[in-house]
């Protein structure tokens, strides 16, 4: 019995040794005090990291929603024709609108003539998304078409544009633009961000030009509005008709 006793407290005896000794190891130590130290870092650097994101998303939201917006403003004389020979009338009509370019977005302001037909509208072209939208002052409706870059200027030479406009009266011609109704759009998120701000809550209609539909068109039934804009050198008359 003795000779028991004697074993197991030595076995105790030397289990304590160990454990001691790997306890104090230097190297053991040293391992795990530099992975708790790196991961206090790289918490660290996480945590600046979201601080610093917050605060330049918050700043520019900032800047973008409370700096005064930069508008535009220009006016046109025109004529049916672009013709020097043709006899002018002794008063021009005059188109007035307001730009405001940002974001490779344009959103113009058309007011309602003073003289003259026309229908007061706000126009928007997303140069991103290749999209032009017509909101009908009169209707609160909106009515979207692929973005013709053939005739609106990008948003650079439309702010030249502009600038010119301010300086100065400036004569030139009308052309006509004939659009149509196609179908009804249910979901306007789908248009960007920027339409759907536009667009969100009021009846939105896609179109297309009638020029490029086939067969025969009745326009008798139709129900046509119209909006006299700018977004180049010439004036054009965009007529958009509900079948």
């Amino acid at each position: 019995m003795v000779k028991i006793a004697f074993n197991s407290a030595l076995a105790q005896k030397a289990l304590g040794k160990v454990e001691l000794v790997s306890e104090k190891d230097p190297e053991t130590a040293s391992v795990y005090n530099h992975e708790s130290s790196t991961g206090r870092c790289l918490l660290t650097l996480l945590g600046l990291a979201f601080i610093l994101t917050g605060l330049i998303v918050g700043g520019a939201c900032v800047y973008r929603y409370f700096t005064p917006k930069k508008l535009y403003h220009g006016a046109m004389h025109f004529t049916e024709m672009d013709n020097e020979d043709v006899r002018e009338p002794y008063y021009l009509p005059r188109i007035d609108e307001e730009v405001e370019i940002r974001d490779n977005i344009a959103i113009i302001n058309v007011p309602t003539p003073r003289f003259g037909e026309g229908d007061p509208a706000y126009i928007l072209h997303d140069f991103q998304r290749k999209l032009t939208a017509y909101l009908d002052l009169n209707m609160r409706t909106c009515f979207v078409i692929p973005l013709n870059t053939s005739v609106v200027l990008p948003p650079q030479d439309l702010m030249d544009l502009f600038m010119q406009l301010m300086s100065g009266s400036y004569k030139t011609y009308l052309v006509h633009e004939d659009l149509v109704v196609t179908e009804r759009i249910d979901d306007v998120a789908q248009l960007g961000f920027y339409i759907y701000h536009l667009c969100d809550g009021k009846e939105t209609y896609r179109m297309q030009r009638r020029s490029e539909l086939m067969g025969i068109q009745k326009r008798s039934a139709e129900d046509c509005f119209t909006i006299r804009h700018f977004e180049n050198k010439f004036v054009t008359a965009t007529k958009i008709c509900k079948p």
